[in-house]
């Protein structure tokens, strides 16, 4: 897929794109470039990961003549760059929205002038029912990104753009676990939000592997959903205590700025027309025009069924939560 082609990664310095980088990097890509704000972390990139075919790209998505001239020759683009720590966006919701969904459409109207085939944008279970800025900008993201690929489909424009989501990201940074993790080393007392909250789990492995499901398979608007089992905070900071053979107190302070006990990656209304393939779910983008009473179908019944939330998958308990943890952390 990716021989002697050109891959863009727009926050690929993030805990995602340096994920993608190496995977990318296997392959016979000609060129991968990394486009970031963060000349820190690109140079930590650069010194950890020498290799000729990388190329980095100091900017912002919020500038769209930055994202225009770095989209120029790629033949595909991961939109990973993001504001998604939820408390920070709730105190400056402006600063999501400029970065989530003007960045977003940048990205995308850029790769569409220089005729980039397939772009995947990322978004989070955030965006599902959202309460908080971050979430709310995430939806908005993903209306303009399926806008987009109704338009290309409309104009015939050789391009294909999809959205995958996910929930939390084991390893990420900035994440519960590393968070956790920290506490722990340092012998500090953990604090935790509310012990009965639950949030999806997946690997950064698990990450790359949904988007280049969706890269690989996702037709023009189409939305990817990893199936991932969830897990309490207070069972996660316990099974994390377990492995590191400490006694650490742990303190609940409650809910943060704009939390939710639970989360959802898909809603009632879309699983009720969501393709059930193995280990995802598909949901194909509603590309009909504004007139929409053409497209109406006699004798259609809406079904309901229940959204896929924290709370309705496979919950683990500690010992499969240790055993999670084990298999895919870092934790030396």
């Amino acid at each position: 897929m990716f021989n002697n082609k050109i891959v863009l990664i727009s926050g690929g310095t993030g805990s995602f794109g340096s994920q993608m980088l190496k995977s990318l990097l296997k392959t016979k890509v000609k060129e991968i470039r990394i486009l970031s704000r963060d000349e820190k972390k690109q140079e930590d990139l650069r010194r950890s990961i020498p290799d000729k075919r990388v190329t980095y790209v100091i900017g912002d998505v919020r500038d769209y003549n930055t994202v225009l001239n770095c989209t120029k020759k790629v033949d595909f683009v991961f939109q990973a760059a993001a504001l998604k720590q939820v408390p920070t966006c709730e105190f400056f919701p402006m600063e999501a929205y400029k970065t989530n969904v003007i960045g977003t459409s940048n990205i995308i109207d850029a790769s569409v002038q220089n005729n980039v085939k397939k772009i995947v944008v990322l978004s989070t279970d955030k965006a599902v029912y959202p309460i908080n800025a971050m979430g709310i900008s995430k939806a908005m993201m993903e209306k303009i990104a399926i806008s987009k690929a109704r338009e290309i489909k409309s104009k015939k424009i050789n391009c294909a753009i999809c959205v995958t989501r996910y929930g939390n990201v084991m390893s990420s940074r900035g994440s519960l676990i590393p968070f956790l993790i920290t506490k722990i080393k340092n012998n500090e007392e953990l604090t935790l939000t509310d012990p009965k909250m639950t949030r999806f789990l997946m690997s950064l492995d698990e990450s790359v592997e949904l988007v280049k499901e969706a890269f690989k398979n996702g037709k023009n608007g189409d939305i990817y959903i990893q199936k991932s089992p969830s897990a309490t905070i207070h069972n996660i900071a316990k099974a994390l205590l377990l492995i590191f053979k400490k006694k650490n107190k742990i303190k609940i302070i409650g809910p943060r700025h704009g939390e939710k006990i639970h989360e959802s990656l898909c809603t009632s209304e879309e699983m009720s027309r969501a393709i059930n393939l193995k280990k995802f779910f598909r949901i194909p983008g509603d590309l009909r025009n504004i007139n929409y009473d053409i497209h109406n179908k006699k004798n259609f019944i809406f079904s309901q069924r229940n959204p896929y939330s924290s709370d309705n998958t496979k919950i683990l308990n500690l010992k499969q939560l240790t055993l999670l943890f084990k298999k895919t952390l870092f934790l030396n």
